[in-house]
């Protein structure tokens, strides 16, 4: 079995030494709930490693935004590289969930937009629990809603070994049995063709084809072959294990049954509707017509829209009983409790959002079923409410620099453990206080104009600069001022879709732009040791995003840099304005008198800028090299038929909505011609 080693130059120092040794002293002797108090920029995350190194556990490390969890899962992969760690997220682009709004008669019905790469990261992530013991999750809110049975999962795989008797059709019928799909196409996610004597699947988890090959009625071979290129990866597999192609795994009886399940509840229910009289006549009749309709698809072809609301049915579960979510596939000891360490990261921000899932979601399956639009049963296609998400967690390790209440009673005076001091010996940033309105009489023109003076001083000297505002529309106002004045800018807010808002992070980072406008996001667990200036606008708008602990957060973004410095921009001093500045002040101290004693220069964190999206653009680029030096003798002798041929590709690979391919291809085009045509290709599949 592998074990956890951290591949490392450097070593613990600081405050982290102490802090390693009483948590894992913690764990050992059964302490179920420690708190990591470590401010901004103390290393709290190569703490944690080394905890992890020491107890040789699986791991769950909890974040409150897929950004967080990205950086999080970047940081953890380059301690750990010969160890499985996995990013574990909602799949979801854009959701808008199925609701019913009384007050305006108004239904909206559930739309989605599928991210396939997050999805096969999903699928990764539960085969690896499954199949090895050296894993670490980290994952967001999402590992708290329903994900199938893992013991069904586990049966559903398909176990391939050289050499055994197994005929091609029968392998085609188990794939089918295992939500995977034909096709006479190009392979995806998730499908299988058939070639001559060949039989070839991609999975779930890789982008990678398995070529079978048989004779005789016995499994000849195993190729492990490249999706794009068709170079042979591996040729001679001894075996292959194969997993399901979707999390919710049952069989054709099984979905007989729980259909005779959903029949027997709508019969239950239209009676209850029907004591109501003409009341719920309306209601009584949709929710039969609906019902009906969902059944007759699931008989036909195993899906209908919104299933999951059937999920209790299909699962044999009893009303109210809490659903399969991720939590379920880790790992459990003879007793059958939790086996593996649970981290929740800026604890503060986790914990209420892990608390406040259920009670939303309830409120609004509680109107669909009301008026008629959704079975009862519907309600426990649900997230797992906090006692439950308590129940099924082992070790519990919460990591802030400002922990909230729960936390700190939780864990009780002996079990908080600090980290104040940082290895580099960087202080917190001093902080100025400037007014927010404009003074004539002082020639001050206001927080705005006098914010994007400072910035270009810092620009100048090659730093970043943050600033956060209060909403969103002020966020994307103030981008816009900057760049008129001259400045390169973006803003980032809840409304950019998960990958894009690493892309930024990371471009942000290599000094693409110089000025990044935020709001909540930028407050935590960015990882940004460049910023060199940190402006918080309206600092004395008393509420959720200017109380002492996201002030204090948010100054933290300023402490990675050993020229950091915070600029607050407030008329008034507020109770928490004045409490935030006094907690740096007491963190700054500490740190200086520990840097004299030690005799330590402080020095600004250098971390490589790469992020999880940077491995797809390395496959990319490696991809793209094979391409083109198995085209190059082609394009000599026929320059023009090639990229035909090149183009009609990437024309049905934008059809069939294969977008990295496309791109893949797109770009060999722009190697081969070598004219400046990208602009106008670009149109095609945008």
């Amino acid at each position: 079995m592998s074990q956890f080693k951290i591949q490392s130059t450097k070593t613990p120092s600081g405050s982290q030494p102490t802090a390693i040794k009483k948590l894992v002293q913690g764990i050992k002797t059964g302490h179920t709930y420690q708190t990591l108090l470590g401010v901004t920029g103390s290393g709290k995350t190569y703490t944690i490693a080394h905890v992890i190194e020491q107890i040789q556990k699986p791991t769950l490390i909890l974040a409150h935004n897929k950004t967080l969890a990205a950086q999080l899962a970047q940081e953890y992969r380059e301690l750990f590289p010969n160890n499985a760690v996995h990013y574990f997220v909602s799949y979801y682009d854009y959701y808008q969930p199925e609701a019913y709004v009384a007050s305006s008669d108004t239904y909206i019905e559930k739309e989605a937009m599928i991210n396939q790469e997050i999805e096969r990261l999903r699928h990764a992530t539960t085969q690896s629990l499954l199949s090895r013991k050296d894993v670490i999750v980290v994952a967001s809110v999402s590992a708290i809603y329903g994900l199938g049975n893992p013991i069904e999962y586990a049966k559903g795989n398909i176990s391939l070994k050289v050499g055994m008797k197994l005929q091609k059709e029968a392998v085609m019928r188990s794939l089918i049995g295992a939500f995977f799909e034909r096709t006479n196409m190009d392979l995806l996610s998730g499908t299988f063709r058939v070639i001559g004597s060949y039989l070839e699947i991609m999975p779930t988890n890789e982008e990678m084809i398995y070529r079978l090959s048989f004779s005789g009625g016995i499994l000849q071979q195993i190729t492990q072959i490249h999706a794009t290129t068709r170079e042979i990866i591996k040729e001679n597999l001894t075996s292959y294990l194969l997993f399901p192609a979707k999390h919710f795994v049952t069989s054709k009886e099984e979905r007989e049954r729980a259909v005779q399940d959903i029949k027997q509840e709508l019969k239950e229910r239209i009676k209850m509707l029907e004591a109501y009289g003409e009341s719920k006549a309306i209601e009584r009749e949709r929710l039969k017509r609906r019902t009906k309709q969902d059944i007759a698809l699931i008989q036909e072809i195993g899906y209908c829209n919104g299933i999951e609301n059937y999920s209790r049915h299909f699962e044999h579960r009893k009303a109210g009983e809490p659903p399969h979510t991720l939590l379920s596939y880790f790992p459990k000891n003879k007793k059958g409790e939790p086996d593996f360490l649970t981290v929740i990261d800026e604890s503060h921000i986790t914990i209420p959002q892990l608390g406040g899932m259920y009670a939303g979601d309830r409120s609004r399956k509680e109107t669909l079923v009301e008026y008629g639009f959704r079975l009862p049963s519907a309600i426990d296609n649900r997230p797992l409410t906090f006692d439950e998400f308590n129940a099924r967690v082992g070790m519990l390790v919460y990591v802030s620099a400002t922990p909230g209440t729960y936390e700190l009673e939780k864990s009780g005076k002996n079990n908080i453990v600090e980290q104040i001091i940082r290895p580099t010996g960087l202080v917190d940033p001093v902080v100025d206080v400037y007014p927010v309105t404009a003074d004539k009489t002082k020639k001050y023109e206001g927080q705005v104009k006098h914010f994007i003076t400072e910035a270009k001083k810092e620009i100048t000297k090659k730093g970043r600069v943050l600033v956060t505002t209060l909403t969103k529309k002020s966020a994307e106002d103030l981008s816009a001022y900057i760049k008129e004045a001259g400045l390169e800018t973006t803003y980032l807010h809840s409304d950019i879709k998960t990958i894009e808002r690493i892309e930024i992070l990371t471009n942000f980072r290599r000094g693409t732009f110089d000025v990044l406008v935020g709001v909540n996001l930028l407050r935590e667990g960015l990882d940004l040791p460049e910023v060199t200036l940190v402006a918080i606008l309206d600092g004395d708008k008393e509420g959720f995003l200017r109380n002492e602990r996201s002030l204090i957060q948010t100054i933290g973004r300023a402490a990675r840099n050993v020229d950091g410095r915070v600029i607050i921009y407030a008329d008034i001093e507020t109770e928490s304005l004045r409490k935030a500045i006094h907690e740096t002040s007491r963190r700054r101290a500490l740190q200086i008198e520990y840097n004299e004693k030690h005799n330590i220069t402080p020095t600004t964190i250098i971390k490589n800028i790469e992020d999880i999206t940077d491995q797809l653009q390395k496959k990319h680029t490696s991809t793209l090299h094979t391409l083109l030096k198995t085209d190059a003798e082609r394009f000599a002798q026929d320059p023009k038929a090639l990229l035909k041929e090149k183009r009609e590709e990437m024309e049905e690979a934008v059809a069939r909505m294969d977008f990295e391919t496309a791109a893949l291809i797109r770009d060999e085009l722009y190697a081969l011609e070598g004219t400046p045509k990208k602009k106008k290709m670009k149109k095609r599949f945008r």
